[in-house]
């Protein structure tokens, strides 16, 4: 680390928003490999002039483990970690040849649950004008294109044919991860086998959550979803494949993760798109890319799925 400690002691300038904004804005979408240096080793991310802060540290967990809340990186005369995670990375002067430093623990180091990430638990109401201002942006549709091609989603049972495609998230919606209690089955949601069975019938299920994917097999794993006998879950997928988007509130702008479902309709297209799609989430800004597949009640999900899930929770009440 002597590299970052001897650059941080030079004076670096000071930040001015307006005139990173105004830079960023007449920046083109250039490509840039970038080497970022972690404890001995370098490693390689590309990026584009488009990407955010908060992107470059997505890129940086992918190859290093360390998730972007736990990264500190440092760049030589420059206060990086005084930008925001929404800042352009067309607008950070990189120079060619000059490493990123980057401090921070892995998560196999680091067994601790995210349940108090700001990012993941504060939600954000946005008007319908915006979302469609969003989800229409050139930009933002660039970001999905590249993730799709980059991201790797986790297969774990074939896509059926013929079969539509339910997505879902785990905290607050699967799994209630703030109650107190001994043991994870009981912060279950009700009911949640029986459900995720009468649903296999018609759809093929999705895991999508805004964490690392050690946490959604070991939370999938505790809850017994991964090995049930009565349904399989096609695929997981974590917090990498998730998008930065901003409000386009000029009153109130704010950064944030989303989750297109279109990551998931680019890699597998002979089988979902987004007339046989249905996304179950807490969060209503992780819908912004695709509002059309928004599913915030469960009862409203296919008539014959959910009439067959209701019923089968009559017949486990009449056993008892």
């Amino acid at each position: 680390m002597a590299d970052a400690s001897s650059s941080s002691s030079a004076a670096a300038p000071p930040l001015d928003p307006e005139a990173i904004a105004a830079v960023a804005e007449a920046a083109p979408p250039e490509e840039m490999t970038l080497v970022v240096k972690w404890v001995t080793k370098d490693y390689t991310v590309r990026v584009v002039g488009d990407d955010t802060l908060g992107e470059l540290k997505r890129r940086i967990c992918e190859v290093t483990g360390v998730l972007p809340k736990r990264q500190k990186v440092l760049y030589p005369r420059f206060k990086l970690n005084e930008c925001d995670d929404s800042t352009l990375l067309s607008a950070i002067p990189f120079k060619p040849g000059v490493k990123i430093n980057m401090v921070g623990t892995p998560e196999s180091e680091l067994f601790v649950d995210q349940e108090d990430d700001p990012e993941i638990l504060n939600d954000y109401e946005i008007g319908q004008d915006e979302v469609s201002a969003i989800k229409d942006k050139d930009v933002y549709k660039q970001k999905l294109k590249r993730r799709a091609s980059q991201y790797e989603i986790k297969i774990l049972n074939p896509c059926r044919k013929g079969k539509k495609l339910l997505v879902l998230d785990i905290d607050y919606t699967l799994f209630d991860h703030r109650s107190a209690a001994e043991n994870p089955t009981e912060l279950m949601r009700p009911y949640l086998h029986e459900f995720l069975s009468a649903a296999y019938s018609e759809y093929d299920i999705i895991i999508w959550s805004a964490t690392s994917m050690k946490w959604v097999k070991t939370k999938m794993d505790q809850l017994g979803v991964l090995d049930n006998s009565n349904y399989k879950i096609t695929a997981l997928m974590d917090h990498l494949a998730m998008i930065t988007v901003q409000s386009e509130n000029q009153s109130a702008k704010k950064t944030f993760d989303c989750k297109p479902l279109g990551v998931i309709w680019a890699q597998f297209p002979e089988y979902y798109n987004e007339t046989n799609t249905i996304m179950f989430d807490d969060l209503r800004r992780n819908f912004v890319m695709n509002p059309q597949n928004e599913l915030e009640d469960l009862s409203k999900l296919d008539h014959d799925i959910w009439e067959s899930f209701t019923e089968e929770n009559a017949k486990r009440r009449r056993r008892r």
